[in-house]
């Protein structure tokens, strides 16, 4: 497939990555562009890559040999894989330029940017050559027609307006959309904090709520702490409750009294319970919102309810059979089916009829090590946690374990970048 000279940032966003070898190795996720004085087009640096394990790194331009349609090739040689870090210098086209307000210069008419055209050059140099824009009418509801305009022909997106200045979501948010909640919150995580507050902020609550789930800590304390009280509040509210107990847990005392009490009581009584456990239990690590029936309950309901698209697939594993009530902490425990049962036995089947009641369950004071053997000796993805009553309390699943077995910052995905240095890690790509 023939290889082209001119591309606009937005069709570049998740591109595959591949190496001379055919070889894939990630997905493009932002350009980094350079902002130049006297109104001169910005060189482009590189581009942001996303490798396994969500680790985001800096790929100069120069290693870029080819960009297609549907991929991008680079060049034979290494990569250093080390973190991107943003420079002072640096844009980043998709994150920060797209919504900018900017002005015509011809006829001083306010416009929004809503993409950017890269063009190499003759000397194999990338550019931001021209920028598409929608003039703004100040019409209700009307949206004026996309021109596309050179650098020269527009004012407004020097480095210091683009840190002082509010700025739009509407584009990013479209490219956000198609992403994975995992993949937004590395995306806002890479993004300065002014930007990422502006996106926090369009979102709705529980989108912003998935995403904040898979921020780092710090980030995670730094948005509740931006949003406001009945917004954060709000958030929490859509959170699973072990990821909402977790972040305020690490809050000060008195903000995390105000927004437990700004919560719905029927949200916050759950985040309470996992809360008067230690973090690093099996009631602190625990989801109080596992998947339980009835004993009389059919093997039809039961795999309707593990077929539930916003289940997580750890949870959705096992279905727990307790005496009324369903929910935590519920009647009597009377034992699991495993989903590979589930699937063998008759629709019309009563669940409990096809329980395991061997499986060892878990105390909520169960230590972290003592949680990691139970799950490493009866090979599971998620365990039942009961009280002294024998009253399923919640459950644990493995991505909860992993979750604190991890290094705390492993979010973060790898180490400061540091382009320069000779000691910086390579891949010998080949990658």
């Amino acid at each position: 497939m023939a290889a082209t000279t001119r591309v606009f940032a937005a069709r570049v966003a998740g591109l595959a990555v591949f190496g001379p070898d055919g070889e894939s190795i990630g997905k493009v996720r932002d350009v980094v562009a350079g902002l130049r004085a006297a109104g001169q087009p910005p060189r482009i640096l590189g581009l942001v890559m996303e490798m396994a394990a969500r680790r985001r790194i800096f790929v100069p331009m120069l290693r870029v040999v080819r960009v297609e349609p549907n991929a991008v090739t680079l060049a034979t040689g290494s990569v250093n894989t080390r973190q991107f870090h943003q420079r002072p210098n640096e844009v980043l086209v998709l994150g920060q330029l797209l919504d900018a307000k900017v002005t015509l210069a011809a006829t001083g008419a306010s416009a929004v940017l809503v993409d950017a055209a890269l063009e190499q050059t003759r000397t194999r140099d990338w550019r931001i050559s021209r920028l598409a824009v929608r003039e703004r009418t100040g019409r209700l509801g009307r949206r004026g027609p996309v021109q596309v305009v050179e650098w020269d022909q527009i004012t407004g997106l020097a480095a210091a307006e683009l840190t002082d200045r509010p700025q739009g979501v509407a584009q990013l948010l479209a490219l956000l959309d198609t992403m994975r909640a995992v993949d937004v919150a590395s995306t806002l995580h890479e993004l300065p904090a002014k930007r990422r507050y502006e996106v926090a902020e369009a979102l709705d609550d529980e989108r912003l709520a998935d995403v904040v789930e898979e921020l780092p800590e710090d980030d995670q304390k730094d948005l509740i702490g931006h949003l406001g009280e009945d917004r954060a509040a709000d958030v929490l509210e859509a959170m699973s409750p072990d990821d909402a107990a977790d972040l305020l847990a690490e809050l000060p005392e008195v903000d995390k009294n105000r927004l437990l009490e700004l919560m719905e009581p029927a949200e916050s009584a759950p985040v309470k319970r996992l809360l008067a456990y230690s973090a690093d239990t099996a009631g602190g690590l625990m989801t109080p919102e596992p998947v339980v029936l009835g004993p009389d309950a059919t093997i039809a309901e039961a795999l309707a309810m593990v077929r539930n698209a916003e289940l997580p697939v750890a949870l959705a594993s096992m279905v727990f059979v307790c005496r009324p009530p369903s929910a935590t902490p519920t009647g009597r425990y009377l034992g699991c089916v495993h989903i590979q049962r589930l699937l063998r036995e008759p629709p019309s089947t009563l669940v409990a009829g096809a329980l395991d009641t061997t499986l060892a369950s878990l105390p909520p004071t169960a230590t972290l090590a003592e949680v990691t053997r139970y799950f490493a000796a009866y090979n599971l993805v998620c365990g039942p946690v009961l009280d002294d009553q024998e009253h399923l309390i919640g459950a644990v699943t493995v991505d909860d374990v992993l979750d604190h077995l991890l290094p705390e910052n492993w979010r973060e995905s790898g180490l400061p970048d540091d382009r320069n240095s000779p000691d910086a890690p390579k891949a010998s790509d080949d990658a």
